[in-house]
């Protein structure tokens, strides 16, 4: 199967709320001595290669193990393991290169067990009280059977954040530009199941000028537009006079950013509330997907800039109507 053929096959898989985890193991857990499995999404994961010779850098931060020359690219190399704490017993064996919000970066596991396909809704959301803030989730992988393996999903941002802290531009006035004008007594709704994500929207939106409500999941912000529905009907507003855009991330647990999408687009109580997707996974593949479900605007994460433009061209849309 192509690579092209292979991102189409999975871009379609995310609009029916399904998507695909590659399970790997890092070694002994601390607290059991068990060999836990995490999974990551598909979508993100360019390659799997046995592990190549590393540079380590000097003075880098202690899981950053160096740096490998795949295929000419020169990619810094994490040592996952250290970052969540795990004890790898066969040592470093395999290396996944992933690539998302325009980013290369190779985390070396113990080793990569396969690839599951799953429904959202397997994914429960990982509250902070009962997972690090590393894992976004928690993948029953056998469904609803009571001996389900479960699989940890693991938030790649934080990792990053944690281990290679780039120096971002500051989310300002200057750089965000003047602020926001939204219809009056409206907000934004964002989803956004990573910690690091929502922090990044709230500083942008804050900058801009713009209230927002803040959810972690698409179940939780489509909840929240039923509710809002309901109050409207009973009080005879329109939702779309107290929500102006939803700003959703592609990958959630309970349900992705595709269905949310849909689910808008086609309930005439929403007309008139235009959906933006806002998501590491990039790609024109994805984009031309982003269409197809009726989505008004894509944007790549971590760029408080291209976020206000999109969201300014949105809202002048509705504005002028």
């Amino acid at each position: 199967m192509s690579h092209d053929k292979d991102i189409e096959e999975r871009t379609r898989l995310a609009g029916t709320n399904k998507f695909e985890l590659l399970l790997f193991r890092l070694g002994e857990a601390p607290s059991t001595g068990e060999r836990e499995l995490f999974g990551i999404n598909v979508f993100k994961v360019r390659e799997v290669l046995v592990m190549p010779k590393i540079t380590a850098l000097a003075n880098s931060h202690e899981h950053l193990m160096g740096v490998a020359n795949i295929r000419g690219q020169i990619i810094p190399v994490i040592n996952l393991p250290a970052v969540v704490g795990c004890k790898p017993t066969k040592g470093h064996t395999i290396l996944m290169v992933t690539e998302f919000a325009r980013t290369v970066q190779a985390f070396a596991v113990e080793d990569v067990r396969e690839i599951v396909r799953l429904e959202w809704d397997q994914v429960l959301p990982a509250e902070s009280s009962h997972a690090g803030a590393l894992v976004t989730g928690i993948a029953r992988l056998d469904g609803a059977r009571p001996d389900t393996r479960l699989a940890q999903v693991l938030d790649v941002e934080e990792v990053l954040r944690d281990v290679m802290p780039v120096t971002k531009e500051e989310i300002t006035r200057e750089v965000v530009g003047p602020e926001l004008i939204l219809p009056e007594g409206t907000s934004i709704l964002v989803a956004d199941d990573s910690h690091v994500a929502r922090a990044v929207i709230e500083l942008g939106l804050k900058a801009m000028g713009a209230p927002y409500v803040m959810t972690k999941t698409g179940k939780e912000a489509w909840d929240y537009l039923q509710d809002l529905a309901d109050h409207a009907k009973a009080e005879g507003f329109r939702p779309r006079d107290r929500i102006s855009v939803v700003l959703t991330d592609l990958e959630m647990p309970e349900m992705d950013g595709f269905t949310l999408t849909k689910l808008v687009k086609q309930d005439a109580r929403f007309k008139g509330i235009p959906v933006v997707i806002h998501s590491s996974l990039t790609g024109t593949t994805n984009e031309n997907h982003v269409k197809a479900v009726g989505a008004d605007g894509y944007v790549g994460k971590f760029s408080p800039r291209e976020l206000a433009h999109t969201l300014r061209l949105v809202l002048s849309q509705i504005l002028g109507k």
